[in-house]
């Protein structure tokens, strides 16, 4: 499931709903982040049991800043997080989010 969040709102409740899922926040005028958001379609389209979720960082700056502030985790874009009990356990940038990456990571 491949879903969009763009406010703080969405994600508490992404957060509070799921015990573990992957978030992705994709730049929509950056290549990089055009290549590593297809490398995240095709890992979504492989793992329909998987909860994803992504963001526009154009868009949704405030909700990208919050958690980067909440989660202590330095913004970049892409960047991609999984979260396991409202705790983000890895998190991956630019070339390194690819399919392969994404798969190993969530299998753990």
């Amino acid at each position: 499931m491949k879903k969009r969040v763009s406010t703080i709102e969405q994600f508490e409740h992404v957060v509070k709903e799921n015990k573990e899922f992957l978030l992705i926040k994709h730049s929509l005028t950056c290549p990089v982040s055009g290549a590593a958001f297809e490398e995240y379609e095709k890992f979504t389209e492989e793992n329909k049991d998987v909860n994803t979720y992504y963001l526009y960082v154009q868009d949704d700056r405030p909700l990208s800043n919050y958690i980067a502030e909440t989660c202590s985790i330095k913004h970049e874009s892409p960047q991609v997080l999984l979260f396991k009990d409202g705790q983000v356990v890895w998190n991956a940038s630019h070339w390194k989010i690819t399919n392969k990456s994404l798969a190993e990571n969530i299998k753990k």
